[in-house]
């Protein structure tokens, strides 16, 4: 098994792009980790703003690690569904769904 390290400063630089679709969802803002066992558990894409940011912003993209199924140079390249559960838009019930 080959380990690569990779910072989280690194992953945000990269893009994330869903890999059926081609469609660029953005690049990573943030990741949720589980304390308790030391595991990252999600990357999180921001909602983007709208007017400027005046009306406040889009729902997040919440993506499970699980579902990148490459992680690149330049890119990461995810495989999930967006309205299900595994690639959400909304944080708040996708984080709510792993305390259950």
């Amino acid at each position: 098994m080959i380990f690569i390290k990779c910072r989280m400063n690194d992953l945000k630089n990269k893009e994330v792009i869903h890999i059926e679709t081609g469609v660029k969802l953005g690049y990573v803002d943030d990741i949720i980790v589980d304390i308790s066992c030391c595991r990252l558990l999600s990357i999180v894409i921001y909602g983007k703003l709208k007017f400027f940011g005046l009306f406040g912003r889009e729902d997040d993209f919440i993506i499970r690690w699980n579902d990148i199924e490459v992680i690149g140079k330049d890119t990461l390249l995810v495989r999930c569904k967006i309205r299900d559960q595994k690639c959400q838009k909304g944080g708040a019930k996708f984080i709510s769904s792993l305390f259950k």
